[in-house]
């Protein structure tokens, strides 16, 4: 029965990873490509020039944008293509996947925030706010990472391409390599994620959550939508967080407490190991979202609280005089 099970785990998450292989590709491939083309026409480099001088607030070249917007517009892996694509240092890429890692998605993720209950304007001020000002503060706090990153498997290129056909045989072997190193990454991880849901260890993790949603000032019955978001991620475990919303009674201050929270670390091991191929340190970049999310949601907590209790003051106040 048990091998039976293991079985089947393995058969569904290898489905799931191969499947999420494949979307994930058909994101990754064709934007690999275009950017590398787009980075030997005009074009390119004319928005580079452009946008230049607001990129050097963050410690990036112009042409890091282009990451930005995709991870943004689209999502993690468009991002992440979009940096394989591109010449940066150690110190950029570093940025730039600790910017992702706040504000990605953007468009999917918000309407799970919405649906949740939490507020548009919180959702938005709180990604982006936490991505423009964690690469500020790492661009003048970090003064090493000047050498070029090296891109895992990606291999390196000695010769300019001359030709439209060498430019897009370069794009065609970026994008290769750029979707067979993420598969061997999402395939074991969506493995694990299968097991974790078929072992009912979500549930099992939640209800030992409770010094954590205690610490951060949720209510307990929060702790499926942590664990969820955690584990999962915002836009994977969307069905579980508003189930848990839904079914847990979880009050619109905790679930927007929760979001906060989530918005600064979620998908803690696959978003990590997605940037592992880029050639930068991934254990500050764990470090840093954690810190964050405890400090970020600790302190709107208490700030709620004392803007509650004034406000009940001020009640009082106005009843008894």
């Amino acid at each position: 029965m048990t091998t039976n099970a293991g079985t089947t785990t393995l058969r569904k998450g290898t489905q799931a990873g191969l499947k999420t292989t494949w979307s994930l590709g058909k994101i990754i491939f064709p934007i690999t490509i275009l950017v590398v083309i787009l980075q030997h026409t005009p074009i390119l480099p004319w928005i580079v020039k452009l946008i230049s001088p607001f990129m050097n607030l963050f410690g990036l070249s112009g042409e890091a944008a282009i990451p930005l917007v995709l991870g943004n517009a689209l999502n993690l892996y468009a991002g992440i293509a979009g940096i394989l694509s591109l010449d940066l240092t150690v110190k950029e890429v570093f940025i730039l996947a600790v910017m992702l890692s706040f504000a990605h998605n953007i468009f999917i993720e918000t309407g799970v925030a919405l649906k949740v209950g939490v507020k548009l304007w919180i959702v938005l001020t709180v990604r982006f706010g936490l991505a423009a000002l964690s690469g500020i503060v790492i661009n003048l706090v970090w003064r090493g990472g000047g050498e070029l990153a090296q891109y895992g498997l990606s291999p390196e290129v000695t010769a300019v391409p001359e030709g439209w056909l060498d430019i897009f045989l370069l794009g065609l072997q970026k994008a290769s390599f750029g979707v067979l190193q993420l598969a061997l990454i999402v395939i074991p991880l969506m493995i694990i994620v299968q097991f974790l849901k078929d072992r009912h260890y979500l549930e099992k993790f939640s209800s030992r959550f409770t010094p954590v949603t205690k610490l951060i000032g949720v209510q307990p019955n929060a702790s499926l939508t942590l664990v969820a978001g955690l584990v999962i991620g915002l836009a994977y475990g969307a069905g579980v967080m508003i189930q848990a919303v839904q079914e847990d009674g979880v009050s619109n201050r905790d679930a927007t407490l929760s979001f906060v929270f989530l918005v600064a670390c979620h998908a803690v091991i696959e978003d990590t190991l997605l940037f592992v191929p880029l050639g930068i340190p991934v254990w500050p970049l764990l470090l840093i979202r954690i810190v964050t999310a405890f400090a970020l949601t600790i302190a709107v907590a208490f700030f709620w609280r004392n803007r509650l209790q004034e406000k009940l003051e001020k009640e009082r106040d106005a009843v008894h005089g």
